[in-house]
């Protein structure tokens, strides 16, 4: 399957994109180049190759999940510069 000029004027026209002839032959050429780029790697074997879904190995790495003690609302409290009751007092940001 080739790209025309035709192709490019219309998925130009979909962009909202104005070329002129000189860009659109350009452009033309250019897909058609890629798409026999792509034809190329068609003709690979890859029978036993697996599906990937990242070009490397990714690993997640957790840390071990440990109980610990957390901080009491009374400590988290003593630096606020201002408080009321067990919450932290701050500005008013959202409108009413």
């Amino acid at each position: 399957m080739a790209v025309t000029i035709s192709d490019v004027e219309y998925v130009a026209s979909l962009a909202r994109l104005e070329f002129s002839t000189e860009e659109k032959e350009k452009l033309a050429h250019e897909l058609n180049e890629i798409l026999k780029y792509v034809e190329q790697l068609n003709k690979l074997n890859t029978e036993n190759v697996e599906p990937l879904s990242h070009v490397i190995e990714l690993n997640n790495v957790f840390r071990e999940d440990v109980v610990k003690r957390s901080i009491l609302p009374e400590e988290a409290l003593k630096n606020a510069p201002a408080k009321n009751d067990k919450f932290f007092k701050v500005p008013k940001v959202i409108g009413s």
